[in-house]
């Protein structure tokens, strides 16, 4: 069936991406053909269908940067203080391209000790050291790993064995001007030249702005499909609460660079949320806003009507939430999608299918019932750019991955996200785990993209729009899978 036949059979029931299947169709394309450029709201566009979910075990501005110059969109969470949010997606804004803006610092009166213990911690052998330890500090030398022996010289200050300002290759931040942007082309050529390990990149008061290493002057040259503002910055979203406090922190985002903001509440279909959608979009007319979450067709349109760019979709359908389980609410995300999809197509409102995303076929189901892009977070809190803590167990890499209801971030701030702030007695409507890691988004991502790309070619579809098209239009056809199917589907019958 089309689609609107599917769901009209299937009125009345809450189905997931596995209860359907999407009917392959003729294909005169290869893969390489297929484009998964997409509109994430009203007027932004990305490479990839991608955002990150605004989870304290998910998004900060690390993971923001690597997403964004994959050509997907991070979205800051707000477990944070108003400022220190704000200072994330500055962070953000201030990246250049092959430029490590936050280098990993240390202070001349600090030990061999601390350089060992970071060297184990984060692979760095090569340290920075600024007069106070600051990644912005004055600098005054380097350590490198030949500098010093863990066994030989465990404490000793690292003044003793660093290689002094005038022994080490360094730029000056007006040396690296080409065209009146700060060039990485310049910079490779001047660390190339110079036979450095690394180019710390400094201003004219001799503090360290940027560092630029050998090791990613290759894979750092250049990212074609990077999300980019008109200024040439990375795209970068912040998530707020939908509760007075959220004015202050909008005001600070705003200042800070945001591009997209992100109403952050498990029921988006509120007084509030549409009061407060209505009054940014008035102070702020070129923010682009993302509002949400909900599950029905007439929650969409009520904050459409409020002046949201695009429509965030999912209730109680992520890996470590259970809202569903607690509160009786929700809805199957596959029928959920399609409904909030239908509607907001009419307005030329993209809808981002947030959560139940356990695999690549997830989310091109997503896509092929109305999405326009897809919102993940156990798919990203299993990366290396992910703020969750990397763990061992029985010989497994592991990151820790938790619900912002879960008992441990709503003690740390999540309770804004549930309304539950002010209650004495609060319910959890999530869990902590921990998920597999998958190591950088730079070989993750990529990984992810290749299937979708695979998916919309079965489908013959060259592109997301395409694929929309051919949802409205009916030429795609689905059908209900049964237990079998889903069986049969998988790996089996293998010893």
């Amino acid at each position: 069936m089309d689609a609107a036949a599917f769901f009209s059979l299937f009125q009345g029931y809450s189905l997931a991406y596995d209860d359907l299947i999407l009917l392959p169709s003729y294909v005169d394309f290869g893969v390489g053909d297929v484009s998964l450029n997409t509109k994430v709201t009203r007027s932004l566009s990305l490479a990839l269908p991608f955002m990150s979910s605004p989870m304290d075990t998910v998004t900060e501005s690390k993971l923001a940067i690597a997403l964004a110059l994959e050509g997907g969109l991070g979205v800051i969470h707000y477990n944070f203080p108003p400022d220190r949010q704000a200072e994330e997606v500055a962070k953000v804004k201030r990246y250049k391209n092959g430029f490590i803006t936050e280098p990993y610092t240390l202070s001349p009166m600090q030990t061999i000790d601390d350089a060992a213990a970071l060297n184990e911690k984060h692979g760095y052998t090569t340290i920075p050291i600024t007069h106070d330890g600051s990644p912005h500090g004055q600098l005054v030398g380097l350590l490198t790993k030949f500098d010093y022996s863990h066994r030989l010289h465990k404490g000793r200050k690292i003044h003793e064995r660093m290689r002094a300002l005038g022994e080490i290759p360094v730029a000056r931040h007006d040396e690296l001007i080409e065209n009146n942007e700060l060039s990485l082309h310049l910079a490779n050529l001047m660390l190339l030249e110079k036979r450095g390990i690394v180019l710390p990149v400094i201003d004219a008061q001799g503090n360290l702005e940027y560092l630029v290493t050998r090791t990613d002057l290759e894979k750092r040259e250049a990212y074609p499909f990077a999300s980019l503002d008109a200024k040439k910055q990375l795209l970068v979203g912040a998530a707020v609460e939908t509760h007075p406090t959220a004015r202050e922190r909008i005001r600070k985002l705003v200042q800070a660079g945001v591009d997209v903001l992100v109403f952050d509440t498990s029921q988006g279909y509120s007084l509030f949320e549409l009061n407060l959608l209505q009054e940014t979009k008035e102070q702020y007319p070129h923010l682009q806003l993302v509002a949400g979450n909900v599950v029905t067709a007439e929650a969409a349109e009520k904050l459409i009507a409020a002046g949201a760019d695009a429509v965030r979709v999912g209730m109680g359908i992520g890996s470590i939430c259970t809202t569903q389980e607690v509160c009786a609410a929700g809805r199957g995300q596959a029928t959920a999608v399609y409904a909030c999809a239908a509607t907001s197509a009419q307005y030329g409102v993209p809808v981002i299918a947030d959560g139940g995303i356990s695999k690549i076929s997830h989310i091109t189901t997503a896509l092929g019932l109305g999405a326009a892009c897809v919102m993940m977070g156990s798919l990203f809190a299993c990366t290396d750019e992910a703020p969750g803590e990397m763990v061992l167990e029985d010989g497994v890499q592991l990151k820790k991955y938790r619900g912002m209801a879960s008992p441990e971030a709503l003690a740390a701030g999540g309770a804004k996200r549930y309304s539950l702030e002010k209650e004495r007695v609060r319910v959890p409507e999530g869990v902590a785990g921990k998920v597999l890691s998958r190591g950088s988004i730079h070989s993750w991502v990529p990984l992810l993209a290749a299937g979708v790309r695979q998916g919309l070619q079965k489908l013959g579809a060259r592109s997301v729009t395409t694929l929309q098209q051919a949802l409205t239009s009916g030429a795609i056809g689905i059908e209900r899978r049964s237990e079998g199917a889903k069986r049969e589907g998988g790996v089996h019958d293998l010893y």
